[in-house]
């Protein structure tokens, strides 16, 4: 028994599960102390001290039967249960039903007896259907239809069918054949749920077998390729990130403030001492900058423009003033949602609002709207920042409006997750986009998006 709780503590790691030793030794006293008689305080034992959070919970009851299942299926000897002239009657059909078919008979005979498969019966199956070649849970619903199939159980249903008809014509009576069809429908049942145990029980112990792959760092998995998992994990860090920008940006003001040596105008100002240095000057040019944002949160883009704003937010002691704006096929005003609520709970309630549906991406028109009615919180110390994969349904681009906002900002810089090989590319408008952008920021994961906006911060 100690085994099998090793093995099944290492296959709840594999599945993602966070066990340290200590833990593990907690299981195995707290298994000392119950025992393992009841299987259902067995169970809790090892759950209380192995599962630490609510979102490990349905690993470890998916992993726990495969571990410690009920052993043999719930099966009856058919024959048995009938009387002697039924016996000879259902005896007389299935040799009528299957002639020569060995196998057909084989299996057929098994059920009637209520015998479950051997284990030899499970390795050949499972070595002729190639289960040795899959190591992950993923591949069980497709390893469990090869092995029903291998050892014929997707025959089962017909031949109960035909055999139901074949005791009818023979004439048997109706009571009888309800009898005798339930009693079989539960020893098929039985051997389909002993081979769905058997092949996640030998898929969960390749994965406990296997060595461990290093999981890759949260700030580099791109937003395309992130589990609901792990998008929980990033609102969770988003708060700690922005905490570590923050305290950057304000050791930068402090040291601004204080000021750089100023070589050129110290040497300068004491030209009158004969080049002699008296009077110090420094450099002290850092502001906070004042920020526009324009974020596409159409379904490619949504999980990167809530992390952006509400890294953005969570950092607006750093910032001047910041106007936001979200589209897809229009321009809508975020601002008052963000000044009346805490960052996520805004981020939340703005995508809530403002669902992806059956109409198109379409910057040229947000941006024609923003032109006309927004233009005029821009001035000569705003930054400007687009977010967006510059992708834009065939629509109208409206480049010219974009220069126009470049010219009117103080810098128009793109936030875009795409790599620059890819503009151009389909309806992206892109590479036209960067023309008229003072910079383009590759931002595809969060390590990137928080490097984007450091820079900017940098540089008030």
């Amino acid at each position: 028994m100690d085994k099998r709780m090793v093995d099944f503590i290492r296959v709840l790691r594999a599945a993602g599960v966070r066990i340290s030793l200590a833990e593990s030794m907690d299981a195995m006293r707290g298994v000392e102390v119950v025992g393992v008689g009841d299987r259902e305080l067995f169970r809790s034992a090892m759950k209380t001290t192995l599962v630490k959070e609510n979102r490990d919970q349905g690993t470890f009851d998916y992993f726990f039967p495969l571990y410690f299942g009920g052993g043999r299926p719930p099966m009856q000897n058919i024959p048995s249960e009938l009387t002697p002239d039924q016996q000879a009657t259902l005896q007389e059909a299935l040799q009528a039903l299957m002639g020569d078919m060995q196998a057909l008979r084989d299996l057929m005979n098994q059920l009637m007896q209520g015998q479950p498969f051997s284990r030899d019966q499970l390795e050949q199956a499972a070595e002729q259907t190639g289960m040795s070649q899959a190591d992950s849970m993923q591949a069980r619903p497709w390893m469990e239809r090869r092995m029903q199939q291998q050892l014929s159980l997707k025959q089962i249903q017909d031949m109960i069918q035909q055999l139901m008809e074949m005791l009818a014509q023979m004439g048997m009576s109706a009571e009888a054949m309800d009898q005798i069809r339930e009693m079989l429908q539960q020893n098929a049942d039985g051997l389909t749920d002993q081979v769905s145990q058997f092949t996640g029980a030998s898929l969960a112990e390749r994965m406990a077998n296997r060595e461990p792959e290093p999981r890759p760092d949260l700030l580099d998995v791109p937003f395309t390729r992130l589990s609901d998992e792990q998008v929980d994990q990033i609102r969770d860090e988003i708060r700690r990130l922005a905490a570590r920008l923050r305290s950057r940006a304000a050791l930068r003001q402090r040291r601004a403030k204080a000021g750089t040596l100023d070589t050129r105008r110290m040497m300068r100002a004491n030209m009158r001492y004969d080049a002699v240095p008296i009077e110090m000057r420094f450099r002290t040019k850092h502001v906070k900058p004042a920020l526009v944002l324009i974020c596409d949160i159409s379904t490619s883009m949504r999980y990167c423009a809530e992390f952006l704003l509400t890294l953005i937010y969570e950092l607006q002691d750093q910032v001047a003033r910041t106007d936001s704006f979200v589209f897809i096929g229009d321009l809508v005003d975020i601002s008052m949602v963000f000044n009346e609520n805490e960052p996520q709970t805004a981020v939340g309630l703005v995508l809530n609002e403002n669902r992806p549906g059956y109409y198109n991406t379409d910057l040229g028109h947000s941006l024609d709207t923003f032109s006309k009615d927004h233009m005029g919180k821009m001035s000569s110390k705003t930054t400007v920042i687009i977010l967006g994969d510059g992708r834009n349904n065939y629509n109208n681009p409206r480049t010219d409006l974009a220069q126009d906002i470049m010219r009117r900002a103080r810098r128009l810089i793109w936030f875009n997750p795409e790599p620059q090989h890819q503009w151009g590319s389909g309806d992206s408008d892109m590479h036209l986009y960067a023309q008229a952008a003072t910079a383009v920021y590759k931002v595809s994961n969060l390590r990137e998006l928080a490097a984007a906006v450091d820079k900017i911060l940098v540089d008030g």
